[in-house]
């Protein structure tokens, strides 16, 4: 492996793992009220279009961060979107 995909294996590790301690949080707090629903769509959107521009260049580095991120955003976007219609439907 060389020195630029090592590069991009550990920018691809520290930008996917920050997303862990979010989506750790609403499982254990059931709380997204502070999340952003169009924040986390178009952020979500984005991470496909990444992953879909990793997998034209068979970039590794990008496909597996983004597939990784994509999961854990759209875990986030998913349980937030879920609480809002709960709370929109109890009103």
């Amino acid at each position: 492996m060389d020195s630029v995909s090592v590069i991009g294996y550990i920018a691809a590790f520290c930008t996917t793992a920050s997303f862990l301690p979010q989506v750790l949080r609403i499982i254990k707090t059931r709380e997204t009220s502070g999340i952003s629903i169009a924040m986390y769509s178009t952020f979500t959107t984005g991470v496909a279009l990444w992953l879909i521009y990793g997998i034209a260049l068979v970039n590794w580095p990008i496909i597996v961060a983004n597939t990784i991120t994509l999961i854990l955003a759209g875990a986030v976007l998913w349980m937030t979107v879920r609480d809002h219609l709960a709370k929109k439907n109890h009103k």
